[in-house]
This record gives structure tokens, C-alpha cells and sequence, in this order.
């Protein structure tokens, strides 16, 4: 159970490393389509936040732009402002705004040492403030975010027990998984399937990367598969169309990283 439960704060330092080792991207001089989630996971990185936070302000950055053209607004600004506002969602007393107004700026601005409080940080503050504003209303105030991790961990727990202690501490299903899952939420795809097909799916994508196969289950009847009695409404064709987003990301990722 220890395994299971440890997996949200081993994604924690993940992200952290991934961010540490990341070759740095110029956000200001790209022109590649995509980059502000990457820009939204590297801020949440540097502002140690929770896994949960992270994601939590992706959805808010994706539900976002899902309501709007984003050619009208500053994706960046929408995205330091969802990170705010994220910290508020998930009562994360880590993120504060001027935390969030340095590591936004000095990110977007690579060399450049934190604002004073001067003019320009003030601006931008009352930008993030109203942006957050903006974000709300748009979204008709709900700020309900279901996140799929929950899911993940009871999912995880049961599928322990299933297959047993020693297969699953054999390959690091539930770290892979908990991964799939956070990188997920670079794409707007996630916003297509339910919180409970998501973590079905990065879990099916975790196991078949180790390939393990789950006990008293037989792969060619979708009625005896291991998530049915999960998630009832859960099909194959989910699966394979969830797996494929996600693998998605990391093509995309790798074009956004190459020279």
C-alpha cells in the first residue's frame, strides 16, 4: 500500500528533475505550437508544486482556451494566472502570487533576475489577478476540477492486490502510470474522456509497457478485461484511443525539444 500511496510525491521530485535536466526552451523566440503547457509544467517545477496543483492548472489552462480563440489572449499570462489560480483550487498554501510573478517572468525571460517591486511587477501582478478573474468567468465559476489521480491510486491499490506484492514490486507500474498520467495533461486531449477512463487508460498504457499481464483475464474478451469491474463503461476502443494520446504527447514533447 506504501508503494501506491508514495507515488504523488515521487512524481513530485520527477517533475522537479525533469525541470532541473531540461534543456531550456526559449519560450519568447519559439514558434512552435504547444509550448505553454510545457511552460506551465517548468513554472510548476521551479514552484515546488504539488502534483495535483500542477494538473489541476493545466485543466484550468485547457478548459480555458477550449472557451476561446487563443489568438485573443496571452497564453502565457492565462498560463501564470491558471497556475494561481490553481493554488487556490487546491488550497496548495505553497504557491504565492509573488512566487508565481517571478518564476512566470523570469522563465518567459530566460537570464533575467526576479522583478523588484517596481512598476512592471505591479502590472504584472494586477494582469495575473485579472486575468484569474477573467479565467473564472469564463469557466461560469466552476472551478469543480475533477482530476483523474484519485481514481489512479484506488485503481492502483486494487490492481496491487490483484496481480500481487511481488509482480507489481517487480516493475514500477504504479510510478510509470502516475507519470503517463501528469504528462497527459500537457495535451487538451485529456479533456475528451472522464477522470476514471484517464486512469484506466494510463494504467492499461503502464502495464503493457511492462508487459504484464493481469491474472484470471483473458485480452481477446473485452467482458473479462481487469478494468470492468472498475469502470463499467470503459472499452477497448477507450483504451486504445487514450493510449494513443498519451504516446501523443511524448512525440510532440520531442518536437518541441529538437533543434
Amino acid at each position: 500500500m506504501k508503494n501506491v500511496l508514495d507515488v504523488m510525491s515521487l512524481q513530485q521530485h520527477v517533475e522537479t528533475s525533469k525541470a532541473q535536466n531540461m534543456k531550456p526552451i526559449d519560450y519568447r523566440k519559439s514558434t512552435k505550437p504547444g509550448l505553454v503547457p510545457l511552460y506551465i509544467f517548468e513554472c510548476a517545477a521551479k514552484l515546488k508544486m504539488k502534483p495535483l496543483t500542477a494538473a489541476c492548472a493545466a485543466i484550468v489552462y485547457h478548459r480555458f482556451f477550449k472557451e476561446v480563440k487563443a489568438s485573443d489572449y496571452d497564453e502565457f499570462l492565462i498560463a501564470a494566472s491558471s497556475l494561481y489560480l490553481a493554488g487556490k483550487i487546491k488550497d496548495d498554501d505553497t504557491v504565492k502570487i509573488r512566487d508565481v510573478i517571478n518564476v512566470a517572468y523570469s522563465t518567459l525571460n530566460r537570464g533575467s533576475a526576479p522583478l523588484d517591486l517596481n512598476d512592471e511587477y505591479w502590472a504584472m501582478r494586477d494582469a495575473i489577478v485579472q486575468a484569474e478573474l477573467l479565467i473564472t468567468r469564463t469557466l461560469s465559476f466552476d472551478l469543480n476540477i475533477d482530476l483523474a489521480h484519485k481514481y489512479l491510486l484506488y485503481y492502483m491499490k486494487t490492481l496491487q492486490d490483484w496481480v500481487g506484492t511481488d509482480v507489481w514490486n517487480s516493475v514500477p507500474i504504479a510510478k510509470t502510470a502516475a507519470s503517463y498520467l501528469q504528462d497527459f495533461h500537457h495535451s487538451s486531449n485529456i479533456l475528451k474522456y472522464k477522470p476514471t477512463h484517464v486512469a484506466i487508460g494510463c494504467l492499461s498504457l503502464a502495464l503493457q509497457t511492462y508487459g504484464v499481464q493481469v491474472p484470471l483475464t483473458d485480452e481477446s474478451d473485452e467482458a473479462s478485461m481487469w478494468y470492468k469491474p472498475l469502470v463499467k463503461d470503459f472499452t477497448r476502443e477507450n483504451q486504445w484511443e487514450i493510449i494513443e494520446d498519451v504516446i501523443e504527447v511524448y512525440k510532440h514533447e520531442a518536437s518541441l525539444k529538437a533543434n
